[in-house]
């Protein structure tokens, strides 16, 4: 698979560069982010903190590639960051933790469904990568469990599978009031955030969006562009935040009623 193509809708480049220092609009900011394609659809995120080195892996469920991006990175492993549960998300942790002896990081909500965590976090917990903060953000309605993890300081929000470009995840646990007010709180985010999400579903959330708001000019220039980069071969992730907020169409439900109407069209879609 190909580098993942960072630029903007207006064609700036974004500030998370894969294996290079975050610059352009996050001036002296120092964050990266490398998507590590897993499973059949799945990303995995590794980090590193330009500062100090240190690196951590998001949602490891599959040890080999994981390990070898983290080998092809230097072979350090700080910190594994845990957004939910589920088997496709935490599935390779042991292995991962037992090669390099990195801290398990993960949601105290959900500590009796996870691997042995180091580090049981909450809302608004801070979680420290090298020289860089990081906030968790609980974001219940896919799982009750399930957390984000944020770095503003380089603009990147790991979101596992609350939120989606141009979509949202299943409601398997919590209700709509809870996934709606989960995604309130990541459409608070400053809009140039990066969107890192779980899972590389844009062209199939694509159908639906232009299926439900058809009468969108960004939302079709967005699919637009994801249907180019996956015929590239490109990632579609991460995706900007101001994006999602102007296409999606789970963060554009003005409220609960017609969210909860939207997430079950999509489950018949």
């Amino acid at each position: 698979m190909k580098a993942p193509d960072f630029r903007l809708s207006d064609g700036r480049l974004h500030a998370i560069a894969v294996c290079g220092r975050a610059r352009d609009r996050y001036s002296g900011r120092m964050i990266t982010a490398q998507p590590v394609p897993i499973l059949k659809d799945n990303y995995a995120w590794l980090l590193r903190d330009g500062a100090t080195g240190a690196v951590a892996i998001v949602d490891p469920a599959d040890p080999a590639p994981v390990a070898a991006a983290i080998d092809a990175a230097g072979g350090r492993l700080d910190l594994i960051l845990l957004t939910h549960h589920h088997n496709d998300h935490i599935a390779g942790t042991d292995e991962i933790r037992a090669r390099y002896g990195a801290r398990v990081v993960g949601a105290r909500a959900d500590a009796h469904r996870l691997p042995a965590l180091d580090q049981a976090v909450g809302e608004g917990d801070r979680v420290a990568l090298g020289a860089t903060q990081g906030r968790v953000i609980a974001t219940p309605g896919h799982t009750r469990g399930h957390i984000a993890f944020y770095f503003a300081d380089g603009g990147v929000l790991l979101c596992g599978d609350t939120l989606f470009t141009l979509g949202c995840g299943r409601l398997l646990e919590g209700s709509a009031a809870e996934m709606f007010a989960s995604l309130r709180k990541l459409a608070a985010l400053p809009p140039e955030t990066g969107v890192y999400c779980g899972h590389e579903y844009t062209e199939s959330n694509a159908r639906f969006a232009l299926h439900a708001d058809p009468e969108n000019a960004a939302l079709r220039a967005y699919a637009e562009r994801a249907r180019a980069l996956r015929a590239e071969g490109r990632p579609t992730v991460p995706s900007r935040l101001g994006d999602e907020l102007a296409a999606n169409p789970f963060l554009r439900a003005p409220e609960v009623a017609g969210f909860a109407d939207l997430r079950a069209r999509k489950d018949r879609f």
